[in-house]
């Protein structure tokens, strides 16, 4: 609680700049500058080094929060979310037809989820869960995650096909505080370093070496 308050304060002070809204076209946020909310349908948004700016979304395009970068929450349907080294997103980081990666240093006040896509964290703290229905998850080396990692089980009328096992990695030294629900089949990889809360619906697979093994 005190985490996700303190980047909720440390951020809300720089979303008084300009809002800016498309329906065709990507959003460049400049390097260093103050911007309030960022908002298109059929674009990207970059948001530059040292940036500041609130609720960034669109419907088809990625997002992109650079270094040092702050954001109040991050939202796109069709597109990847990818949030580098030491930025800040207050709130929550959502996609449906995308990755998300956070890179090391990088903070998440909320949750992180995904439909369709992968989830990485690099010693990234994250004040919620994070979620997924098709994708591979890792919490990376000394990540924090407050909440848990739930896995939800596909309603599309396509599950019925044959897949392949998603892939669960919690990394050296990382914590997932919350517990770990599994609704659909999983490997679940924990090094021993790590801590996590209770898990259901998979069977932990130790290992000791930097990087998990392959499946």
């Amino acid at each position: 609680m005190v985490f996700t308050l303190c980047v909720t304060l440390s951020a809300a002070a720089a979303w008084a700049g300009e809002d800016i809204s498309k329906v065709n076209g990507s959003i460049q946020a400049e390097a260093g500058r103050p911007y309030g909310s960022l908002e298109t349908v059929n674009g990207a948004i970059r948001i530059a080094d040292a940036a500041r700016a609130g609720a960034a979304s669109t419907v088809n395009g990625s997002i992109d929060l650079g270094r040092s970068a702050q954001a109040e929450r991050l939202e796109t349907v069709n597109g990847a979310i990818r949030i580098a080294r030491d930025a800040q997103v207050a709130k929550g980081v959502e996609t449906v037809n995308g990755g998300v990666f956070v890179d090391r240093g990088g903070t998440v006040g909320g949750d992180v989820e995904t439909v369709n896509g992968a989830i990485g964290l690099v010693g990234t703290r994250v004040g919620g869960g994070v979620r997924t229905v098709n994708g591979d998850v890792t919490i990376g080396v000394g990540s924090h995650v407050r909440g848990g990692i739930l896995i939800e089980r596909s309603s599309s009328w396509f599950q019925a096909m044959p897949r392949r096992r998603t892939r669960v990695v919690i990394g050296p030294d990382a914590v997932v505080e919350g517990p770990l629900v599994f609704r659909r089949e999983v490997d679940l990889h924990v090094h021993r370093s790590a801590r996590i809360g209770p898990v259901s619906g998979a069977e932990a697979m130790l290992y000791d070496s930097d990087t998990a093994p392959r499946n």
